[in-house]
């Protein structure tokens, strides 16, 4: 099942090459843009709302963060969504703090109204806020997330499956355990190390790297999902073990993801991953 799953999909993508449209926001803009690079695939970083149905219609998936939001950014996400809707390419939400205020929590809602998202991707708290309707957040960088057992799991996988009925799109919740789910089928991940949230954007890179699986399977998100997820936290436990070899800190830790990334192939994840489907009645 594994093996299937990850089948040519670095080869896939790297023979296709597509072109990622990300509006997205400037604290992290740049290592989205690289991080695409080294899986293969071609940044476009472009948010200005009077290009952005035209941007999305020449590229292949679309990928809308939600980190530094403003009015005219907020107006180039509905426009090139619907735009990416229209053309039926795929395209990802990142909701990044979407809790930290009044303003973002609507600007989300408004975007899942007008938009069909093929994947929407947070840390455990954000998608529990875009289920429940409500709640908070103290900002929008990376924290760390406990969803790997216990209640706290089975709080976020209920989250998770309940988002995905009700938006029809595969949910990746980020955490201590990955959980990727859609309306019948989930996984549970737990590749990846914690040092990874010593960087700023990974989240950020993580949602990049899916929407590129996205171009390529457009028509199995779950796939895209689980295959970028996998090759994320993969890279980022062989990034750790480098800097563990050669007493280096977490600067060397972002340049040691993207080798990784740049370097993965399909025999790595299959060899490392750390994947299960949840049983029916779990």
């Amino acid at each position: 099942m594994v093996h299937t799953i990850f089948e040519g999909s670095f080869r896939k993508l790297r023979e296709r090459a597509p072109h990622v449209h990300c509006i997205t926001n400037y604290v992290t803009a740049n290592d989205c843009a690289n991080i695409l690079l080294a899986c293969g695939a071609y940044p476009v970083m472009a948010d200005f709302s009077e290009e952005a149905e035209e941007i999305t219609a020449g590229c292949d998936a679309l990928v809308i963060n939600l980190g530094t939001l403003n009015d005219n950014r907020l107006s180039a996400m509905i426009r090139a969504g619907k735009q990416a809707n229209a053309l039926r390419l795929p395209v990802l939400l990142d909701p990044v703090g979407v809790g930290a205020s009044a303003y973002r929590l609507k600007a989300a809602f408004r975007l899942l109204e007008e938009i069909e998202f093929s994947v929407i991707r947070g840390n455990a708290s954000e998608i529990q806020i875009l289920y429940k309707g409500t709640g908070s957040s103290k900002g929008v960088d990376a924290v760390k997330e406990h969803s790997g057992t216990g209640n706290n799991q089975k709080e976020a996988s209920k989250a998770a499956k309940g988002l995905a009925g009700r938006t029809g799109a595969v949910i990746v919740l980020t955490g201590e355990t990955d959980i990727l789910a859609e309306k019948e089928r989930v996984f549970y991940l737990r590749n990846g190390h914690e040092a990874m949230c010593k960087i700023a954007g990974t989240g950020c890179m993580l949602s990049a790297v899916i929407g590129a699986f996205c171009a390529v399977f457009p028509e199995e998100p779950l796939r895209a999902a689980i295959t970028g997820a996998a090759a994320m936290g993969i890279g980022g436990e062989i990034a750790y073990e480098k800097i563990m070899e050669r007493n280096e800190g977490t600067a060397s830790l972002k340049i040691h993801l993207m080798d990784s990334i740049s370097n993965m192939e399909e025999e790595i994840l299959k060899a490392r991953v750390l994947l299960r489907e949840e049983q029916k009645g779990y």
